[in-house]
């Protein structure tokens, strides 16, 4: 009688359990000292350049990394799912795993849930806040008419554009200026990401990419 699990499944699950044997036998490979400059550091090559982000404004729990997928997600790889009650988002990948990123998200009464489509992608976007907060926040005042890309511009250095049934949904996965909002609820319903995480999403996913954003 056949157990199940298919081969793969046995070959990526030994992996995973001897992989922590192998490394404490491989002593001569030396390991990542500081996982936050490796990931976090500068990007002086950028339009705007990035300064690296400060070690104090990062919870390693939300450090860019790869996991196994969970297994109540029904998505297929090649698509993303946005996990607002633990702040992750999830590019999904074959054999299950995922590129897990941390991201910070709507505050209560901004949330918002569904299932979308990118339909653009921009490099160092535009940022118009829409005229409902441009009511609300005098800050937001002075852009109504849009504030160009930058480093203090709130959409950060890359954003993702999400659509339902070909109309703007006005929600976004972008970019932040505030890497320390990262892992809370602080948003206006957007999705925003470290800005070294959100270019290494935005290098991955293509234009058309279906978006499942979880109930919080």
């Amino acid at each position: 009688m056949k157990s199940g699990r298919t081969g793969t499944d046995v070959t990526r699950r030994a992996f995973i359990v001897g992989l922590p044997l192998a490394m404490a036998a491989c002593t001569t490979i030396p390991l990542l000292e500081d996982p936050v400059a490796t990931l976090y550091g500068p990007l002086p090559d950028e339009r705007f350049p990035i300064p690296a982000v400060d070690p104090r404004y990062i919870n390693p729990a939300f450090y860019r990394t790869t996991v196994l997928t969970p297994t109540s997600f029904t998505q297929r790889a090649g698509e993303i799912v946005v996990d607002p009650r633990n702040k992750y988002l999830y590019f999904l990948q074959p054999e299950g795993l995922s590129y897990r990123y941390g991201v910070g998200v709507g505050r209560e009464g901004f949330g918002w849930s569904g299932v979308a489509n990118i339909a653009r992608k921009a490099e160092w976007p535009t940022w118009t806040p829409p005229a409902a907060m441009v009511a609300r926040d005098p800050a937001a005042r002075p852009w109504a008419n849009g504030m160009p890309g930058g480093l203090e511009n709130p959409l950060g250095a890359r954003a993702h554009y999400l659509y339902q049934g070909g109309r703007d949904t006005l929600y976004r996965i972008h970019g932040t200026n505030a890497p320390w909002t990262i892992g809370s609820d602080v948003s206006s319903g957007c999705i925003r990401m470290i800005n070294q995480d959100v270019i290494d999403l935005y290098n991955r996913v293509p234009v058309g990419t279906r978006v499942t954003v979880l109930s919080a």
